[in-house]
């Protein structure tokens, strides 16, 4: 992303999506990159996507990244996590296990977080719960006052269905509202253009003044198709640049 595309830490933010195999992850993201359910379940080994909004005059960067192949290697889900600014854990309403992975998982991200900003105890972070597969309410196994004994009435948590579309508005919504997006991020309060067209905008070079006004006019967003999650050791020093950020200023809050 050019340094016009990115005008500065405030503008770009990481969402770390967490969560048991199965529970519909992967269509939520879909979803939000404003593609259509699919069906067929493929286990996902990583996926990162990258989606680049211009609303209000203003840029923004929003990387999602789907840690599921990180289930089994808690050294690099440790980093995930610590390179994450909010995140989203799902859990499926046909699956109690897969609650009960959701909340330690929400532990493991206190700890992790309170750890880097050297606090004695788990800190509270920006996190969203997700109890996905709200259309098949013949199976399903957990209930809201479940969710709230479990995780806390504290946590935001939203009923959604990926396949029919239900609750994702909000979710989306509450998603931006907690990472100091616009709402406007969501889904449904943006058009889609190619990646051309949105890194027109960014050129010198204005073009017809008409043109350019009305695509300036409405909040837009591109996924960008060549976005790749940044290296180990790219997120390595990311971190390690937080902690040095956190020893000069203690005030600095990462998250």
């Amino acid at each position: 992303v050019s340094n016009s595309e990115n005008k500065g830490p405030r503008n770009c933010h990481r969402i770390v999506v967490l969560g048991a195999p199965r529970v519909g992850k992967t269509n939520i993201l879909r979803r939000f990159m404003g593609k259509d359910f699919e069906e067929s379940y493929e286990p996902t080994i990583e996926d990162f996507h990258r989606k680049l909004f211009h609303i209000g005059g203003e840029a923004y960067q929003v990387d999602l990244l789907d840690a599921a192949s990180e289930r089994d290697f808690p050294a690099k889900r440790r980093l995930s996590i610590l390179t994450g600014d909010i995140f989203l854990l799902v859990f499926s309403l046909d699956d109690r296990e897969s609650l009960s992975e959701a909340c330690e998982l929400l532990s493991e991200i206190k700890a992790a977080k309170a750890k880097l900003l050297k606090l004695k105890r788990p800190m509270r972070v920006p996190v969203i719960v997700c109890g996905n597969k709200g259309d098949l309410d013949s199976e399903r196994v957990v209930r809201r006052l479940d969710v709230g004994k479990i995780l806390g009435e504290d946590i935001p948590f939203f009923e959604t269905s990926a396949k029919t579309g239900t609750g994702l508005d909000a979710m989306f919504r509450a998603l931006a509202s907690l990472g100091g997006l616009p709402h406007e991020t969501s889904p449904s309060r943006h058009q889609v253009i190619p990646i051309l067209t949105y890194r027109s905008l960014y050129v010198g070079q204005r073009g017809r003044r008409g043109s350019r006004t009305r695509v300036l006019s409405a909040p837009c967003a591109a996924v960008d198709p060549l976005a790749r999650r940044p290296s180990f050791n790219s997120d390595l020093q990311l971190v390690l640049g937080s902690i040095t950020l956190i020893t000069v200023n203690p005030s600095f809050n990462s998250c």
